[in-house]
């Protein structure tokens, strides 16, 4: 038997862009000629606009048992790859060879069938994966415990909340015990005591050898369960390495290390309308735009953008992070209850919202700004979670005196007192 689970040889994936739609006629899915010779113009006008490789030559093994994480920003081809190796969609050009049977959690409720029953579905999926009845059914107590949907096991998975299809998709996933088993952002959805039963289950799953593929922005999660990792970044493979090294090139890759972040139009979704981000900027104590802070110095952080038009409800945040992807703080601009009233509308406009860093805050490392600009629970505008990487030098802060690292992000200088009793 070969060591190798998985291997990919010069796999692409390319999605051709408006093609369903684009050409038809309103009353008929067929074209007429002038139809289709508008469209051929439009597209040879465009070139290859109409067109993306969501993948492009990747090349990667995996060994049988091997704990693999793939990560990378939105876009990156993540989930399409996942679903190649699923068998979901087929690549374009390129193999990919599976060896052994695969199970897959993808998006939430992929492979359940919605008008079937949660216990139909659980042995949908098993005989999908070419599993006896019998063996089926010795896992099946197991599948409803981990999900907590007892009660609802005989009701169509078409009325489950979200919360439930998930938990029950997860636990059929790994009870069926696939000899692969891919796993693409199992941590977006649910709360958090459902996501450290994922987590436990899915180092179980790793430590009896099985092989694992885990996609996650959760770089916690990707650090823990996994010991080597692929960087994704437009369709390529970027680099590979031990988890820990992954995630440093990957949290500090396409950063602005100047201290300033601009924004040109084609980076900026249409959809981000009628917010139109402009720059993000660090300032020292001294309103000088820098790329490393002393952190028993002060700081800014402002956020310039344009409103093409009022927006009500609008917030727009910062969100700080270590490199690893842990997060540190998260701030709006309308978290005080006078500006919240304030800008309960916002005019259309030129703005900057500029918040300070008090000092004595940070400890020394490398750190990264995320940028949040929405209507909450109404929409998300714009989603920047690469905007900006900054340094903190702790020269001179508090307990430098011996020499030792200070752990966690944080380093304030507390008011400590000594008594003698």
């Amino acid at each position: 038997m070969t060591d190798i689970a998985i291997r990919v040889e010069k796999l692409s994936k390319l999605y051709k862009i408006g093609v369903s739609e684009e050409g038809l006629s309103a009353s008929s899915r067929y074209r007429t000629l002038s139809e289709t010779v508008s469209t051929a113009l439009k597209r040879r006008k465009r070139g290859d606009k109409a067109h993306i490789w969501a993948l492009k030559d990747i090349s990667f093994e995996v060994q049988r048992g091997q704990v693999l994480g793939i990560i990378g920003r939105n876009g990156a081809g993540k989930s399409t790859l996942l679903k190649i190796l699923s068998r979901v969609t087929e690549p374009t050009t390129g193999s990919a060879e599976i060896h052994g049977r695969v199970g897959s959690l993808l998006e939430v409720g992929t492979g359940f069938h919605p008008e079937l029953t949660g216990r139909e579905n659980i042995y949908l999926n098993g005989a999908i994966l070419g599993m006896k009845r019998t063996e089926i059914a010795r896992k099946f107590d197991e599948i409803v415990d981990f999900s907590e949907v007892a009660k609802f096991i005989d009701t169509p998975v078409k009325r489950y909340s979200s919360g439930m299809y998930l938990r029950l998709a997860f636990a059929v996933a790994a009870h069926l015990e696939p000899e692969i088993l891919v796993v693409d952002e199992v941590l977006a959805v649910g709360d958090a005591e459902f996501q450290r039963k994922c987590l436990g289950k899915m180092s179980d799953v790793a430590q009896a050898g099985r092989t694992v593929l885990f996609v996650s922005h959760n770089m916690s999660a990707v650090l823990r369960l996994t010991e080597e990792s692929i960087v994704l970044d437009k369709g390529k493979i970027v680099y590979r390495a031990a988890t820990p090294e992954a995630i440093d090139y990957y949290m500090s890759a396409g950063f602005s290390d100047s201290g300033e972040r601009l924004w040109k139009a084609e980076e900026v979704p249409a959809e981000a309308a009628p917010f139109q981000p402009v720059a993000l900027r660090l300032r020292d104590g001294q309103g000088r735009i820098v790329d490393t802070l002393r952190s028993t110095d002060g700081a800014s952080i402002e956020v310039e953008y344009r409103l093409q038009q009022p927006i009500t409800g609008l917030r727009v945040g910062l969100y700080l992070l270590t490199l690893r992807g842990e997060y540190v703080l998260t701030s709006f601009d309308t978290d005080a209850t006078e500006q919240y009233e304030r800008y309960s509308t916002r005019p259309a406009g030129h703005y900057v919202s500029r918040c300070n860093i008090p000092p004595d805050l940070l400890n020394e490392g490398r750190y990264v700004l995320a940028v949040n600009a929405s209507s909450f629970r109404v929409k998300r505008y714009f989603w920047d979670d690469h905007a900006l990487a900054f340094n903190v030098d702790a020269t001179g802060a508090p307990g430098k005196q011996w020499p030792e690292p200070r752990m966690g992000p944080v380093r304030p200088a507390l008011d400590w007192s000594i008594e003698t009793l």
